[in-house]
C-alpha cells in the first residue's frame, strides 16, 4: 500500500464536488459581500440560519470523513521507532482510537444532515483537513489535524449544540454534545503528544505550533470564528482548557482570529464600488 498519500489520491463517489477552501475565502466576490452574509450566521433569528446550519453540518460530515482519513494515514505512513520520521506505538494506537470515533462521527452526521434536511453532496467539500495531514513530519500532522482542526471542530460543535438547544431540537444537541466529548479527547491527544515528544526540541515544536498558527488564521475564515458578538462561531474555552490548550494560546486564538477579521474587512472595503 502507499505512503503518504496526496490529496488527488483521496477517493470520492460522484456525489461530491470538490473546492479549494483558499478560492472560497480569497474569492473577491465574497469580499464585496457585506459582512454578516460573508459570514453565514445561524443565529436562530436569522432568516437564512436553517440554510446556513445544513451547510455547516455538511461541512462536519466532510470534515469527518478527512479526519478518519487523517488519523489512519498516521497510523500507516510512520514506522516505530525512536527516529525523527517515527512515531511511538502508543500515538498509532491513540490514532487507530480516532479512527474508531471518526467512523461513528461520519455516521452521526450524515443521520443529522438528512434530520434537518439535507444529504450527502448539497454542498462542496473542500479538503484543507486532509491536506494538513498529508505533512511528512508526524508532530506537523498533531499540531495541524489534531490541535487545529479538531480544536475548531470544539468550536463549531459547541456552537452547534448551543444552536440545537436555542431552536429546541434535541437531536441535534444530544448528538453535537456526544461529538463534542470526542473532540476534546482529540484534541488532547494532541497536545500531550506534541510536548512530550518534542521536550528536548525546542526548535520543531515552535515549527509545528507555527504551522497550526496558520491553519488556525486560514480557517477563521475571516471573522467566522471568534469571541465577538457578530462572530457566528465562538471559541470554547472551556473545553479548549480541557483539551490541553493553556490560557495564553487561547488567547492567541483570539487575536489570530482578529486578525483574520481586519484582514477581512480590508478586502472588503478594497472590493467595495467607489461612489460618486
Amino acid at each position: 500500500m502507499k505512503r503518504m498519500l496526496s490529496v488527488q489520491d483521496l477517493a470520492r463517489d460522484e456525489r461530491f464536488e470538490r473546492i479549494k477552501i483558499e478560492d472560497v475565502v480569497f474569492d473577491p466576490r465574497n469580499a464585496a459581500m457585506p459582512v454578516d452574509k460573508q459570514r453565514n450566521g445561524f443565529r436562530p433569528a436569522d432568516p437564512d440560519a436553517p440554510d446556513a446550519a445544513r451547510q455547516l453540518m455538511h461541512a462536519i460530515f466532510v470534515g469527518e470523513i478527512q479526519a478518519l482519513e487523517g488519523a489512519g494515514r498516521t497510523c500507516f505512513d510512520f514506522d516505530t521507532g525512536a527516529g525523527r520520521e517515527d512515531v511511538p506505538f502508543e500515538l498509532k494506537l491513540d490514532m487507530a482510537r480516532q479512527c474508531w470515533d471518526e467512523s461513528r462521527h461520519v455516521e452521526i452526521s450524515v443521520k443529522l444532515a438528512e434530520h434537518m434536511g439535507s444529504g450527502i453532496g448539497e454542498f462542496a467539500e473542500q479538503t484543507m483537513l486532509f491536506e494538513a495531514a498529508c505533512s511528512a513530519d508526524p508532530i506537523f500532522r498533531l499540531c495541524g489535524v489534531n490541535r487545529a482542526l479538531e480544536g475548531l471542530a470544539i468550536d463549531v460543535f459547541n456552537s452547534m449544540r448551543e444552536f440545537g438547544s436555542a431552536t429546541k431540537d434535541p437531536v441535534l444537541f444530544f448528538c453535537e454534545d456526544w461529538m463534542l466529548a470526542d473532540e476534546v479527547t482529540h484534541v488532547k491527544m494532541g497536545s500531550d503528544w506534541l510536548r512530550r515528544i518534542t521536550a528536548k526540541d525546542p526548535e520543531r515544536q515552535q515549527a509545528a505550533l507555527d504551522f497550526q498558527r496558520t491553519v488556525d488564521k486560514l480557517f477563521s475564515f475571516g471573522g467566522f470564528r471568534g469571541e465577538e458578538e457578530e462572530n457566528p462561531v465562538h471559541l470554547a474555552r472551556k473545553f479548549r482548557s480541557l483539551a490541553g490548550f493553556s490560557d495564553d494560546e487561547i488567547s492567541e486564538l483570539v487575536d489570530v482570529a482578529a486578525e483574520a477579521y481586519a484582514e477581512a474587512q480590508a478586502m472588503a472595503s478594497a472590493a467595495a464600488p467607489v461612489e460618486g
